[in-house]
């Protein structure tokens, strides 16, 4: 086999991108003489601050729609439905052209998380093709074929792209992903980062004696109101990482160039979010607690709940009451609620790495 990975990363979210360059840095480690393909788009210099010692090559193209994203809480259900059918029409197309690719560039093992069309390709190309997630795509569309049928060309596109792969490493937090003919289990990939709360501080001028709060958001429609509300509560420290900033004396913005968010997350004492893979595991890995709204239209958000209620000291917060910045209950009553009665191993990403390591 070619010493050459090709690893797909659908830009849907940085939860994916989060995991997929933590199996990244353990597959490197290991196996350092097999060169890597990155293809996403997702920026290179979030991959860059993930991966700062890893010399890899990114090809900058997606090659799926996921959930089209009004914010961080908010689906465009209606606009993701017209792309995914345009992307099935044009499945042929795109699928030659990746197989054109994978062969040029001689690639070994290609991976995905989890766009399907490079699966199809791979298969196409005689090229062993693995899978890694928590959940497919056809899975998360199949919901709305109650509503339209046209969802159904979308689903079944998927589905026959995945029920090519040869292995699917099945992560934490997954819905039984049955289109995937063989599985692996593996554990939870995020690793705890680094407190590093002076050195936020000194960055910052955030105030070290205050609780500290991360807003995890990639972005988040606040008004005018809603920010008021937030600075008016003085008695903490909130915390965003950037291009996500809001101007108030309380309210600081980090570069995530400069202190990376596994540290920032571990630097801080709560996390206000939206259940996303990437986070709830990398509260879990740092046992933080957290503040969670609701996630329209996006089917995975019950199986993040029930992760959430699981593994993690939690409080759920009503999204009217997020986006009126409404935040004072939840974070009073955070610190009354009980401790996770239950663990979850890591290591993840070690398990991956050895498994891509050993099809070459």
């Amino acid at each position: 086999m070619k010493n050459r990975l090709a690893y797909y990363i659908t830009a849907h979210g940085y939860g994916h991108g989060v995991r997929s360059c933590d199996v990244l840095r353990a597959f490197h480690a290991l196996r350092p003489d097999v060169d890597v393909l990155i293809v996403t788009d997702l920026p290179d210099e979030f991959l860059r601050n993930r991966m700062p010692n890893f010399n890899y090559k990114r090809v900058a193209r997606s090659l799926d729609i996921g959930m089209v994203q009004l914010d961080s809480i908010r689906m465009d259900v209606d606009r993701t439905l017209g792309l995914a059918l345009d992307l099935c029409d044009q499945h042929d197309e795109f699928c030659n052209r990746e197989q054109e690719f994978l062969r040029k560039e001689e690639v070994g093992l290609a991976v995905c998380d989890i766009p399907g069309i490079p699966i199809a390709a791979a298969a196409a190309a005689g090229i062993p093709r693995y899978a890694i997630g928590n959940f497919s795509w056809s899975w998360i569309y199949e919901e709305f074929v109650p509503v339209d049928p046209r969802w159904q060309t979308v689903v079944d596109c998927f589905a026959a792209d995945y029920a090519q792969t040869d292995l699917l490493l099945r992560l934490p937090f997954a819905e039984p992903m049955s289109v995937f003919p063989v599985q692996q289990e593996v554990g939870l990939l995020a690793t705890p980062g680094t407190t590093r709360r002076e050195a936020l501080a000194e960055l910052t001028g955030a105030p070290l004696d205050l609780p500290w709060v991360l807003l995890s958001f990639s972005t988040l429609e606040w008004d005018d109101a809603a920010v008021a509300n937030l600075t008016a509560m003085q008695e903490y420290a909130f915390f965003t990482v950037k291009p996500l900033e809001w101007e108030g004396a309380n309210l600081f913005a980090v570069d995530r160039s400069q202190i990376s968010f596994s540290d920032v997350l571990a630097s801080i004492d709560v996390v206000v979010t939206k259940p996303g893979f990437g986070v709830v595991s990398e509260c879990v890995a740092n046992r933080k607690p957290m503040i969670y709204a609701d996630r329209e239209d996006f089917r995975e958000y019950p199986v993040l709940e029930t992760a959430i209620q699981r593994y993690l000291q939690y409080q759920h917060l009503p999204t009217q009451q997020l986006y009126q910045g409404d935040l004072r209950g939840a974070l009073e009553a955070i610190w009354r609620c009980p401790e996770p009665s239950e663990t979850l191993p890591g290591g993840g990403a070690d398990q991956v790495a050895a498994l891509l390591s050993a099809a070459f």
